[in-house]
């Protein structure tokens, strides 16, 4: 606290040694814990929670929300890395959101282009989907990095392999071609 009783000052947010990711401590030979894993007969499935309605609701131009198919596959990429129970559901819900409607503003962009018309001047301005997807692909990455720092910080393999981020892409082509 500085003198003038204002909060500055102190140690900065992401300043000093970054912690070693479970993976790396394992390599190292150090800091592995020993556990007692079940057999087979104690082992329980579990199933992936159903969608919200919101997130399969119909949206006003017609078409359905993807964002449950996002949060199947956030999901089951989570279970193939058995991760699914140590991120909360909420967090893969904002996530699958969070894309869909990125996708929207996407689709939204390609249908009417980057540029609107001032509603009161009538004059050529950005379009307001641009600044929306710009928006919501920052929270994408952000509940991402979350997702994925979780996973790591959790996982005693590397990671490889394709990833639900990184499918992005060929999900706002797909939406593109199925109206």
């Amino acid at each position: 606290m500085a003198k003038d009783g204002s909060g500055r000052g102190g140690a900065r947010v992401g300043a000093g040694r970054k912690s070693k990711t479970l993976s790396e401590k394992i390599h190292e030979g150090r800091g592995a814990i020993v556990m007692e894993i079940p057999g087979p007969a104690d082992l329980e499935g579990s199933e992936m929670p159903p969608p919200k309605d919101y997130m399969t609701a119909v949206q006003k131009n017609g078409q359905a929300l993807c964002a449950s198919e996002v949060h199947k596959e956030t999901w089951e990429w989570l279970k193939a890395r058995r991760c699914e129970g140590l991120v909360g559901p909420q967090l893969t819900q904002q996530y699958a959101m969070s894309v869909a409607r990125w996708i929207q503003c996407e689709t939204a962009i390609s249908e009417y282009g980057f540029l609107a018309k001032h509603p009161t001047t009538g004059a050529a301005i950005s379009s307001p989907y641009v600044a929306m997807s710009r928006e919501y692909m920052k929270q994408v990455n952000q509940i991402w990095y979350q997702i994925f720092q979780i996973v790591k910080e959790n996982s005693a393999g590397a990671h490889q392999g394709a990833s639900p981020q990184d499918d992005l892409m060929e999900r706002l082509l797909k939406a593109r071609r199925n109206p």
